[in-house]
């Protein structure tokens, strides 16, 4: 009899401690997901592309090549806006956009303001840059042809072919065609200031000057 009780007091113990480690183990799982909930970002940045007649099924980080492009050549086109005096408004873009460039790439605009201006480029200068006619976005990849090339998940290299023209009292002072080849990297980092989630990270290689023939189809 007294055999029997401590059989049924030793299976109660034991059976109350097995409940006490499922409840502590739990407790971890519990803690686990009010830390994964509490961490989780509140808001996405989802890059659609721009024909969505088809549907589109992709992870929720992939970034369509026309929208990386699309970026670029908007923030590109805003820095080099200047509509009355280059020697003022260089500067004043290059600090209102600076959530959409690296802080090395700010850096470079800055030099490239101040070497500009000792020489005499930018005061009383008037400029704006535009796509060169047939030469906007193209699908694939740049070595096919193509504006946009995939380097890694967070990193692109867009090339942007655009004609450049510059003005000083009313006279064109600059008319070329330039290949800006930029380096374009993720940065959700204050969807605030930078919804796109983008930033340029200046040159993925040195510029070059496109030939300008008087056939626009020689470009093709």
């Amino acid at each position: 009899m007294i055999g029997r009780v401590r059989n049924g007091t030793a299976a109660r113990d034991a059976h109350i401690w097995s409940l006490r480690l499922v409840i502590v183990l739990m407790s971890f799982i519990c803690a686990g997901f009010w830390y994964g909930w509490k961490t989780a970002p509140a808001d996405l940045t989802i890059h659609n592309p721009p024909d969505l007649r088809s549907g589109s099924v992709r992870a929720w980080w992939e970034v369509d090549p026309s929208n990386i492009y699309t970026f670029s050549f908007y923030i590109w086109q805003q820095l080099n806006r200047w509509e009355t005096n280059g020697a003022i408004e260089y500067e004043e873009h290059i600090q209102s956009l600076q959530s959409f460039f690296t802080e090395s790439c700010q850096i470079f605009l800055k030099g490239d303001y101040l070497e500009r201006k000792a020489r005499g480029e930018l005061a009383g200068r008037t400029r704006y840059v535009q796509e060169i006619p047939r030469r906007g976005f193209r699908p694939g990849s740049l070595k096919d042809g193509g504006s946009v090339d995939v380097i890694s998940r967070d990193i692109w290299q867009s090339n942007l072919d655009l004609a450049i023209v510059e003005e000083y009292g009313g006279l064109a002072v600059r008319d070329i065609y330039v290949r800006y080849p930029l380096r374009i990297i993720r940065a959700d980092l204050d969807p605030e200031k930078n919804p796109w989630g983008l930033q340029i990270d200046c040159f993925e290689g040195k510029p070059e000057k496109i030939f300008k023939p008087n056939d626009l189809t020689a470009l093709e």
